[in-house]
């Protein structure tokens, strides 16, 4: 895999044990990715082979005795798993980005949520609850759809709105009810069902925002924008997925021959063309994205802000990585031609987890806008940028 461009300062023992481990969990995704997309789940085993070595939690800081680690090695790790199964890549994505959120919930809150190194949180920020105070907390209701990776989760952290004000509550996911509403056409394996909050209180230790800047006396990884990062999670699953759909070609391609040729489908001319042009395009992209990620990190080391300017540049690197992405790995399922639609196919799983990811609403052409209408000198609400 390329080398990503990320600063000295994070090329620790450390964080080479957090790759390792994501190379291995990668292989044991890709034997499983049969089972997970058939489970609508990832299964059991693999969820603790990422969970002991702290990739679902990269984004914990040391004082809770998290990895803390930087954008650039948390969001390879997610690239490296999902290029042995996208659902598996997604999930940690979201895990990490959930984790993210220990840095602004109350210590009582964080201890509480993530105390137990091998927790996993879920999350989705979007408002969909809503929330009325009632002595020492909140009584929360709401329906949150898209919640990635609940069937491994123990907690979700969810939106809702309160006096007007958007929060995020960390709920129990025994306080909630999962409804089965996960049939897609890709991506089956995240199991991103629907959950349900019927008047459950929350204390308001577990109640916090995520709008409005980094909480106060956060580290670089917390100052590091927040919106930003969810968006990359979505990238680095989407890169992940594109890489291993070339892989999975690659291997069809030594001994696959078409109907009436002699010669195997990676010793025709097309084969060859498309699938250079597809490396190119995913390498830039990737360089693209890296780049922006240390760009960003960089400014994070400092006490400012990071600059409006480098948090557009995640955004659009984001979104082109995505969509990017999903054209090299319709590409590669293109060339693989009949064998490759049939649901045991893995290049038709790459085609469909490929274009699933396009739809979120992170990456989505419209996310285009905004970075369009800054380049362009126009105003733009740029809070959650």
């Amino acid at each position: 895999m390329p080398a990503s461009v990320v600063s000295d300062a994070v090329t620790t023992e450390e964080f080479a044990e957090l790759r390792g481990a994501a190379l291995e969990c990668a292989e044991l995704a890709r034997s499983l990715a049969d089972t997970t997309e058939q489970n609508r789940a990832l299964p059991p085993e693999l969820v603790e082979k990422l969970a002991k070595p702290g990739l679902l939690r990269s984004g914990v800081p040391t004082r809770l005795g998290g990895p803390e680690a930087p954008p650039a090695v948390g969001l390879e790790t997610a690239e490296m798993i999902a290029r042995g199964d996208g659902s598996a890549g997604w999930c940690t994505s979201i895990a990490i980005t959930s984790s993210l959120l220990s840095g602004y919930i109350s210590q009582a809150g964080a201890e509480e949520v993530f105390g137990d190194p091998m927790t996993v949180a879920a999350g989705v920020w979007a408002p969909r609850g809503k929330g009325r105070r009632e002595s020492g907390g909140v009584v929360l209701t709401g329906r949150w759809g898209f919640c990635s990776g609940i069937p491994h989760a123990d907690w979700l952290f969810a939106g809702f709105v309160l006096d007007d004000e958007l929060k995020v509550a960390a709920i129990p996911k025994a306080d909630l009810e999962v409804l089965d509403t996960w049939h897609t056409g890709g991506l089956r394996g995240t199991g991103s069902h629907d959950c349900v909050a019927k008047d459950v209180y929350v204390p308001e230790h577990r109640i916090f925002a995520v709008v409005g800047g980094p909480p106060p006396g956060a580290t670089a990884l917390h100052r590091f924008p927040i919106f930003g990062y969810f968006a990359l999670s979505i990238a680095a699953a989407a890169l992940g997925n594109a890489r291993g759909a070339i892989d999975d070609l690659v291997e069809l391609a030594a001994g696959r021959k078409t109907l009436g040729s002699s010669r195997t489908l990676a010793e025709r001319s097309q084969t060859q063309s498309v699938v250079a042009e597809s490396e190119a395009a995913l390498r830039a992209a990737r360089v693209l994205m890296f780049q922006s990620i240390d760009d960003a990190w960089q400014a994070a080391q400092g006490l400012e802000p990071v600059p409006e300017k480098l948090r557009m540049g995640i955004r659009l690197a984001a979104t082109h990585t995505v969509r990017t992405s999903a054209k090299v790995a319709e590409a590669m399922y293109e060339l693989g031609g009949g064998a490759a639609i049939y649901e045991s196919s893995p290049l038709q799983r790459r085609f469909r987890d490929a274009h699933t990811a396009t739809a979120h609403f992170q990456v989505n052409p419209a996310s285009f806008e905004l970075p369009g209408k800054l380049l362009l000198g126009l105003p733009a609400r740029t809070e959650q940028l």
